[in-house]
């Protein structure tokens, strides 16, 4: 927007007139009842006397990642049921989905090259890597092929060694800030949005169908069958990111025996019995060195050695779950959580000790005040979201109800139809008796940065609720509401069934450049001031839930697509 002299307007102006509208198109809603004296109440004991990052800290520098089914989420699960006690929630306990598959935790790791000189290398295991044979020690075999055909050179010789199967990764200098806050332009953009999915969610599967990304595919899953067949030593690849601060995920497994078998078809690593090669995610900066020593004739020599374990007692996994009791309307129930698993590499703390933290913080606010909620408040602390929102989608498949496969449809699990909606062609609904008495969830698992405001998931008949809910935290920096979608995560298990289920807007800070997947997401890169802003305001949503007259109003049901986690 432009003024008459040819300049920007400020936006301040343009703002102003959104929210004058906003609340004039809204004065014939029946006026939403909001008890300030709580609400002030609830801001004091968060930000004043917060314990999310005592929380925060327990979770992730003492218990670790938590990686699902491992032992440290088992450990970690246990320590939160117990503190949740502790604040005098009841009925705290861990409650089992599955089966899963077979736990991982490491138990060792060593990275050195030897030649033509010595230095340690920054990298780190995938999860479920099987463990190396003792020290994995000699010449570095790079797996160079431009198609098929060229991979018959390196038959024969990647028996135990030390093999890299990527090309070198490019590492660009960064000229803006890792660290963002959203902007006034991105949050009016997302006021005005027309209802458009949005989000960070993604689908399991591989690259796109057809021309080169096949072609790449393909060539891919060759030189895998080729290191499966032979037996390498341990397999080597660059992390997506830089300066030490990089992705890793979970061990790649052989490709299907039938070349048409889809990406779902591929065996999982948690499956028990599998036998995994060993696998390790190197800084690229160090994996492209050894490339570039290589391609001048150099030989490179390394030492590597991975000791894991794997934990296969117990194939079912759990979900912490415990309450604060409602009064008149005790019946129907209010939920917030997060997932609770993470990756291995960091300590998990964006992605999601930090949504657990806040979710716990949000309990304990409650229940130290002394409130009295008119209906129940449940906290859910989802595992195996990062395999596919596994333990919420079991969970409201076990309470709430699912939706059924269509006739031919796949069943359940990650790629194909199954409980909360979720992949593949959907049959009817068929809901429990808790569905009818469910009034909302409240999910935060965007890491660390402070709430903005909320998507309505699709649903126009809360605008006006959250519209009020939100106005005692203006001054907090939220204020925006946006019809989009948001994907990627737990809330999408309840609004898969028509449960009203909703996720905050929150400011980016360096959840994609730092710590999403990465190895340095770790307590250190957490805000504390916005931990406990997101903690009052999630607090103040579940109250207001728990206190209206009716249940909060849910939209039309819909299909939808399934969505693996963040």
């Amino acid at each position: 927007m432009r003024n008459r002299r040819g300049m920007f307007a400020p936006l301040t102006i343009v703002l102003v007139g959104c929210l004058a509208f906003t609340f004039a198109s809204s004065a014939q809603d029946k006026p939403e009842k909001i008890d300030l004296e709580v609400i002030n109440k609830i801001k004091a004991e968060g930000l004043e006397r917060s314990q999310v990052m005592q929380t925060l800290s327990w979770l992730t520098d003492v218990h670790g990642p938590r990686l699902t089914n491992s032992t440290n989420y088992i450990k970690a699960a246990n320590w939160a049921k117990d503190q949740l006690t502790q604040w005098g929630l009841q009925n705290a306990h861990l409650e089992s989905w599955g089966p899963f598959g077979r736990g991982w935790t490491l138990n060792g790791f060593t990275a050195t090259m030897t030649k033509p000189s010595y230095a340690p290398i920054i990298a780190y295991p995938k999860a479920w890597s099987g463990s190396t044979n003792g020290v994995v020690r000699g010449p570095v075999v790079y797996l160079k092929a431009d198609n098929e055909e060229q991979l018959a050179q390196y038959k024969g010789k990647l028996k135990g060694a030390i093999v890299l199967v990527a090309a070198p990764q490019e590492v660009k200098a960064h000229f803006t800030a890792l660290g963002v806050r959203t902007t006034d332009e991105q949050l009016l953009a997302m006021a005005n949005a027309d209802g458009q999915p949005g989000g960070r969610g993604g689908n399991f599967g591989g690259g796109g169908r057809g021309g080169p990304q096949q072609g790449a595919f393909a060539l891919l899953n060759a030189k895998w069958k080729m290191i499966y067949e032979e037996g390498a030593g341990i397999v080597l690849e660059p992390g997506r990111g830089d300066g030490g601060d990089f992705i890793v995920s979970a061990a790649t497994m052989a490709p299907p025996t039938d070349p048409s078998a889809g990406f779902a078809n591929r065996p999982r690593p948690q499956a028990k019995g599998v036998n995994i090669v060993p696998q390790a995610v190197l800084t690229p900066e160090h994996y492209n060195r050894m490339i570039r020593i290589l391609e001048k004739g150099v030989p490179v020599e390394a030492e590597f050695e991975i000791k894991a374990s794997y934990q296969d007692q117990d194939e079912m996994n759990y979900n912490v779950i415990a309450e604060i009791p409602g009064t008149d309307l005790k019946d129907e129930i209010v939920m917030v959580g997060g997932h609770f698993d993470s990756w291995h590499s960091g300590t998990g703390a964006t992605d999601n000790a930090a949504g657990s933290a806040v979710a716990m913080e949000v309990v304990r606010i409650l229940k130290t005040l002394g409130l009295q909620p008119r209906r129940t408040i449940r906290i859910g602390l989802w595992g195996g979201e990062e395999q596919g929102l596994l333990g919420s989608r079991a969970y409201v498949e076990q309470h709430f109800g699912a939706r059924q496969p269509a006739p031919g449809g796949a069943a359940g699990g990650p790629g194909g139809g199954g409980p909360g909606g979720f992949g593949g062609p959907q049959g009817p609904l068929v809901t429990k008796p808790e569905h009818a008495k469910f009034s909302g969830y409240f999910n935060l698992d965007n890491g660390t940065g402070k709430i903005r405001g909320v998507y309505l998931q699709g649903n126009e008949a809360v605008r006006s609720i959250f519209r009020a809910w939100l106005t005692p935290f203006k001054d907090m920096g939220a204020s925006t509401i946006t019809i989009n979608n948001t994907g990627g995560t737990d809330h999408q298990s309840f609004d898969g069934v028509g449960l009203p289920g909703f996720q905050f807007i929150q400011d980016d800070v360096e959840y994609n450049t730092r710590t999403h997947h990465y190895n340095m997401d770790v307590w250190d890169r957490i805000q504390a001031d916005d931990m406990k802003q997101a903690s009052v305001i999630i607090a103040s949503f579940v109250y207001n839930t728990a206190m209206r007259d009716e249940k909060l109003p849910r939209k039309p049901m819909q299909g939808g697509a399934g969505s693996a986690g963040r």
